[in-house]
């Protein structure tokens, strides 16, 4: 009896399960859209220019004209070296000038005397051709004086050493008092350019080659230039910058490629040696399909798969390649196909087979209302 009473229970519970009405789900239409292949790379901030200001004479600094810290224009004088002997240096070379002028005034006088006095044979004709070499040495060495006056100058200006370029000065290495010499190790001090600014970024060398390959075989087409920066606390750049080239080297000890990208800094923001991540859309990809994230579900071996409406409106598993996101939505790209029914809503608990009732994910859910206790089965049997 009891037995009779188990077989009847199950046969109205089979009942039951087969006149329960479809699960209904909403879905979306996979479409293919142009959807760009972002990468992130760590970078550094570099100085748009960079220059070391060092003397080109020797002598004692006797004065600083600068503030450390600030800002410098070319051409402004930053040290002064004592310029004592460069200016005994161009006083002795005017002199020596004068001299060689004077000596050839005199050779060259000479020599015009003799001229017409070896015409008439009043004088040796060699006599003549000697004063005439004479007044050309002379002038040879009025050349000579005036280089080396030249010279004298050209030393006397380098005492006061000036700013190469513009841009914000570091501190003074050198004091007033030291010692400064051409052939010095450091420099008085370093200039740096810092508006516009670089940031070299990295990238894997196999990345790269993987791309241009993508490339070439029309699998993506190129992207944009603009880059966008992500400082070490979190926050944004507001400019947005532009890559100017890669290196046609690859590291040997990081195997990388370095890309550079400039940013206008008028604030001063950007610091060199700031570490960062540069952002950008290095190609596009003209065949990706954007579906809403929530319809991406994993195995426990990490692999992707999504539920589709399947023939006869029964669910079916599909297996897809999503590795990245753009914005709300995960980007797949195998395993779906153009026009492919993909499930978003009412997928808590569905399995592959089942019977569905599918409609847009934009048409309006039925709410069920639980029955009290929790129980929702119409088994009644027990």
């Amino acid at each position: 009896m009891l037995l009779a009473s188990g077989l009847a229970a199950c046969s109205n519970g089979k009942n039951d399960e087969q006149k329960r009405p479809a699960a209904q789900v909403g879905f979306v239409v996979a479409a293919v859209s142009e959807v760009p292949v972002g990468v992130s790379l760590s970078g550094r901030t570099v100085a748009f220019e960079t220059s070391e200001v060092r003397p080109q004479v020797a002598g004692v600094i006797r004065k600083r004209y600068f503030t450390e810290g600030g800002y410098v224009r070319a051409g402004q004088p930053l040290f002064q070296i004592d310029p004592s002997l460069y200016q005994a240096a161009v006083n002795q070379a005017q002199a020596n000038l004068a001299s060689a002028r004077a000596s050839a005034d005199a050779a060259g006088a000479k020599a015009d005397r003799y001229k017409p006095l070896a015409d008439m044979e009043a004088v040796a004709k060699q006599d003549y051709t000697d004063a005439l070499a004479s007044a050309r040495v002379a002038k040879a060495s009025v050349a000579q004086m005036a280089a080396a006056l030249d010279t004298a100058k050209v030393n006397l200006r380098f005492t006061t050493v000036p700013a190469p370029i513009s841009g914000r000065i570091g501190r003074s290495l050198f004091t007033v008092g030291a010692l400064a010499s051409a052939s010095q190790t450091d420099p008085l001090a370093v200039i740096q350019r810092t508006d516009p600014i670089y940031v070299d970024m990295q990238q894997s060398a196999a990345e790269l080659t993987a791309l241009r390959r993508k490339l070439a075989a029309g699998g993506v087409k190129p992207g944009n230039t603009q880059v966008r920066l992500k400082l070490d606390d979190g926050t944004e750049y507001a400019a947005s910058g532009t890559v100017q080239f890669s290196e046609v080297t690859v590291d040997e000890s990081t195997g990388t490629v370095t890309l550079r990208a400039r940013f206008p800094n008028p604030d001063g923001m950007l610091l060199p040696g700031m570490f960062v991540t540069a952002m950008f859309d290095q190609a596009t990809d003209p065949n990706a399909i954007l579906i809403p994230q929530n319809a991406v579900q994993r195995d426990f071996d990490g692999s992707a798969y999504v539920m589709v409406v399947g023939a006869g409106n029964k669910a079916a598993r599909r297996t897809v390649t999503a590795d990245r996101t753009y914005g709300s939505d995960s980007v797949v790209t195998s395993g779906l196909q153009k026009g492919d029914k993909v499930i978003v809503q009412g997928l808590n608990g569905l399995k592959q087979g089942v019977t569905i009732k599918p409609v847009e994910a934009s048409s309006p859910q039925p709410v069920v209302p639980a029955k009290a206790g929790g129980d929702t089965s119409t088994n009644k049997g027990h």
